[in-house]
C-alpha cells in the first residue's frame, strides 16, 4: 500500500480536526446549560436544529461543489468553521453570548461539515483507488475512534480547569491547522467536470436521483440513515437513564462510553482482513446486521457496578461492529458512484443522514417523555432489528465474490468495483 504524500497530508488534516471535534464533544449543550441556563427544550432544539437547518443550507451546494476543484473548497470550509467557532469565546469573554448566537454557530458548522465531508470524499477518490481506498478509509476510521476514546475525557478536564469555552476555542484552532495541512498539498488536482451554464432544480436533486436509481446504493443509503438516526436518537435518553435514573457519576458515564471506543480501534484495524476473506457485500450484510442487534439491550441496563459493566460490554460490541462496517461502507459507496457525480451523491447522503438524525432526536425526546426512558430506548432498539432487511438488497443484487489476487498476475477489475478515476468519514 502506497497512499502517498497527498493522502498523508489529507489524513493529518482529518486527524487534527477530528481531535478538536471530539475534544469539544457536547460543548454546545454544556455552554447552553451552564452559561446560558437554557431549558431542556432549548437544549434538545440545539441538538437537532443545527443538523436540520445545516442540512437544508447544504442542499444547493452539491452541484456547486461537483464542478469545482475540491481542495480549495475544503480549505474554505475549514476556514468557515474556524471563524464561526471563534465568535463563541469572543462572545463569552465580552459577556454577549446568547442562545441565538450558539444556535447560529451550530447551523453554520453543520452545513460546513456536510460540504467538507462530501468534498473530501470526492477528493480522496482521485488520489486513492482499489485496495488503497479501503486502506485509506480504515485509517480514517481508526483515527476517528482514537479521537472518540481520548477526546471527551480530556475535554472535560480542560473545561474544569480553564472554563466552558476552552474546548470550542481548541476545536476552532484545529480547523485552522486542518486548512493549513490541506493547503500544503502541492500536487495539481484533476480538472473537474465541465460546469453547465445554469444549475437547474433537477441538478440540485441529482445526488438523490442517482442514489435511488442504484439499488445497492439506495439500500445502503436508507440503512445508514435509519441506523445512525435511531442510535443517535437514544443518546439523550441514555444520558437521562444513566445519570438521573440509575445514578451513574460523571466519571462512570464517561467510562461507559469512552472505554468501548477501543472496539472501534480494533474493528477499523480488522476491516481490511475481514473484507479480504468475506467480500465487501458480505461484510456489509453480516456486520451491518450485527451492529443493529446491540442497542436494544441498553433498555435493560441494571443498577450499580454490574450496570456499568453491562453498558461497556454492549457498547463495545456495537462499536466493534461499526468499526468494521464503516470503512467498508464508505469504500463501497465510492466504488459504486461515478466519479462525475461523487460530490453530489456524498452531499445528498450527508444531508439525508443529518436531517434524519435531527428528526429522530426530536421525535425520541417526545417519546421518552410519553412512554418512559427505557421504553423509548427499547422501541428504537426493536426498530433497529428491522433495518438489516435493507442490506439484503446489497447482497442479493451484487456481483459474486471475486477470486483472490494472484501474486504473479493482476486480475482485471470489474467496472462496478473499480473507481473511474474518499472522505473523512
Amino acid at each position: 500500500m502506497a497512499l502517498g504524500q497527498d493522502f498523508r497530508r489529507l489524513w493529518v488534516a482529518y486527524a487534527t480536526s477530528a481531535a478538536g471535534t471530539w475534544l469539544a464533544l457536547d460543548a454546545f449543550p454544556f455552554i447552553a446549560v451552564t452559561v446560558l441556563h437554557s431549558t431542556t427544550t432549548q437544549v434538545s432544539v440545539l441538538a437537532a436544529a443545527g443538523l436540520a437547518v445545516g442540512s437544508l443550507i447544504a442542499v444547493p451546494l452539491g452541484p456547486w461543489l461537483e464542478f469545482r476543484r475540491k481542495r480549495p473548497v475544503l480549505v474554505a470550509m475549514d476556514a468557515v468553521r474556524f471563524l464561526v467557532l471563534l465568535t463563541l469565546p469572543l462572545g463569552y469573554w465580552l459577556d454577549g453570548l446568547t442562545f441565538g448566537h450558539l444556535l447560529a454557530v451550530s447551523v453554520a458548522v453543520a452545513a460546513a461539515d456536510i460540504v467538507f465531508t462530501a468534498g473530501s470524499g470526492a477528493y480522496l477518490k482521485g488520489i486513492a483507488t482499489g485496495e488503497d481506498l479501503l486502506a485509506a478509509n480504515a485509517r480514517f476510521e481508526t483515527t476517528q475512534w482514537t479521537a472518540t476514546a481520548v477526546g471527551p475525557p480530556s475535554g472535560g478536564a480542560l473545561i474544569g480547569v480553564f472554563g466552558p469555552v476552552t474546548t470550542v476555542l481548541i476545536d476552532g484552532v484545529s480547523y485552522l491547522l486542518s486548512a493549513l495541512a490541506i493547503g500544503s498539498i502541492r500536487t495539481p488536482e484533476a480538472q473537474p467536470a465541465a460546469r453547465p451554464e445554469k444549475v437547474r432544480t433537477i441538478d440540485i436533486l441529482d445526488g438523490w436521483r442517482y442514489i435511488l436509481g442504484h439499488r445497492r446504493l439506495a439500500a445502503l443509503f436508507f440503512n445508514t440513515a435509519l441506523v445512525n438516526g435511531l442510535i443517535m436518537a437514544t443518546a439523550p435518553l441514555l444520558a437521562v437513564l444513566l445519570l438521573r435514573e440509575l445514578g451513574f457519576s460523571p466519571l462512570e458515564y464517561g467510562l461507559a462510553f469512552g472505554v468501548p471506543c477501543l472496539g472501534g480501534l480494533l474493528g477499523s484495524r480488522l476491516s481490511r482482513r475481514v473484507t479480504a476473506r468475506l467480500s465487501a457485500e458480505r461484510v456489509l450484510l453480516w456486520f451491518g446486521t450485527g451492529r443493529a442487534c446491540w442497542p436494544v439491550l441498553l433498555a435493560f441496563t441494571p443498577h450499580g457496578a454490574f450496570g456499568l459493566g453491562f453498558v461497556m460490554l454492549v457498547e463495545f460490541g456495537l462499536i466493534l461492529t461499526i468499526g468494521i462496517f464503516n470503512p467498508v461502507s464508505a469504500t463501497y459507496r465510492l466504488q459504486e458512484t461515478e466519479t462525475s457525480r461523487a460530490a453530489r451523491v456524498l452531499t445528498a447522503w450527508g444531508i439525508t443522514t443529518g436531517g434524519t438524525r435531527a428528526a429522530l432526536i426530536l421525535g425520541w425526546g417526545v417519546l421518552g417523555a410519553w412512554l418512559g426512558t427505557r421504553e423509548a430506548i427499547g422501541l428504537a432498539g426493536v426498530l433497529l432489528l428491522l433495518t438489516p432487511v435493507l442490506l439484503w438488497q446489497v447482497r442479493t443484487t451484487s456481483r459474486p465474490p471475486r477470486p483472490p489476487r494472484s501474486r504473479t498476475a493482476r486480475r482485471p477489475r470489474s467496472t462496478a468495483a473499480a473507481p473511474a478515476s474518499r472522505p473523512g468519514p
